[in-house]
């Protein structure tokens, strides 16, 4: 016990807090400090998933025009997903399905998947002298359909500025069922601006499309924010150990993601310059965003046995000049 302090919450630690009017009311967040200027948001209702992230009272994640919006908006059509995608640092996409809609094995898949707008069914967290932990159960199953559950443990150490993500998921049914994440990690102004420095030490890059292979050449280069620009999205390959980093010279911080390429074997820049829609996505997964059909077709489609269970791994650390 620190004999300088009344309560914890002096230094650190969690606080529940739920929104209030507009489309998010309702929306229970926790507020996580760990004492040493890390500050982020976990939205229980949307996947236990990190919707703010601050540095030293910097904010380092994006939050798109829509805002906070509940689940109970969700739009499973096609990309009706963007109607409530509010980005936030972290938005995972799943479970069955990531990226492109398309119909597969006779199923008709939304944008993105559906995780991202299950509420947790159980979540609460617990703190010793070195870290705070989340823990979360989503459940994504369905009668006559798919029966998967995401369990995920929020890691915020006491001791350094870092956060590690660390998710299992088990296939409940009684068939085998596709397996499909994507940690879209969005980064945003004012650590995202033309003057920052993105580094992926990628053994290969590949544009998505004939747009970003218009711009293979400066792929690492952020730009100011550009009227109508149209996204570019690059494909980076690695040997073992997956990483990117951000780091803005104009705010001396940035953050760096790690996560183990032999398990998120696919990573995604999501280079989107837009004004107001100004976003620069690092995102590691078990896929690409191109669609399940697509990912199928390729033989890169991850299916789980009824009782199986895989598990994946992402690391954040905050990065500062001093």
């Amino acid at each position: 016990m620190n004999p300088y302090i009344g309560h914890e919450s002096q230094l650190y630690g969690v606080e529940e807090h739920r929104l209030v009017g507009g489309k998010g009311d309702g929306m229970r967040l926790l507020q996580v400090r760990n004492g040493k200027g890390l500050e982020f948001t976990v939205t229980a209702d949307r996947c236990a998933d990190i919707s703010r992230l601050s540095f030293r009272g910097v904010n380092m994640g994006y939050f798109s025009p829509c805002g906070y919006v509940a689940p109970a908006y969700y739009d499973d059509k096609g990309d009706g997903f963007l109607k409530s995608f509010y980005s936030g640092f972290l938005t995972t996409c799943g479970l069955t399905a990531v990226g492109t809609p398309c119909e597969d094995a006779g199923e008709v898949l939304p944008l993105h998947g559906t995780v991202s707008h299950i509420p947790a069914e159980h979540i609460y967290w617990e703190a010793d002298d070195s870290e705070i932990r989340i823990h979360a159960r989503v459940s994504d199953e369905r009668i006559f359909s798919h029966k998967l559950v995401l369990n995920r443990t929020i890691v915020c150490s006491l001791e350094e500025n870092t956060i590690a993500i660390k998710d299992t998921i088990v296939n409940r049914g009684d068939t085998k069922s596709p397996v499909m994440i994507l940690y879209h990690m969005n980064m945003g102004y004012p650590l995202l601006s033309e003057k920052a420095v993105v580094k992926i030490p990628s053994v290969s890059v590949k544009p998505r499309n004939d747009r970003a292979a218009q711009g293979l050449d400066s792929w690492s280069e952020m730009l100011a924010p550009q009227a109508q620009f149209e996204e570019q999205c690059y494909y980076h390959s690695f040997d073992k150990k997956g990483q990117a980093s951000i780091f803005n010279p104009e705010i001396g911080q940035g953050l760096e993601i790690t996560f183990d390429a032999d398990r998120l074997a696919f990573f995604t820049e999501w280079k989107m310059m837009g004004q107001r829609d100004y976003v620069l996505g690092l995102e590691p997964g078990n896929c690409t965003p191109d669609g399940r059909d697509r990912v199928r077709e390729a033989g890169d489609l991850t299916v789980l046995e009824p009782g199986e269970s895989v598990s994946y791994e992402v690391h954040v650390a905050m990065v500062t000049k001093d």
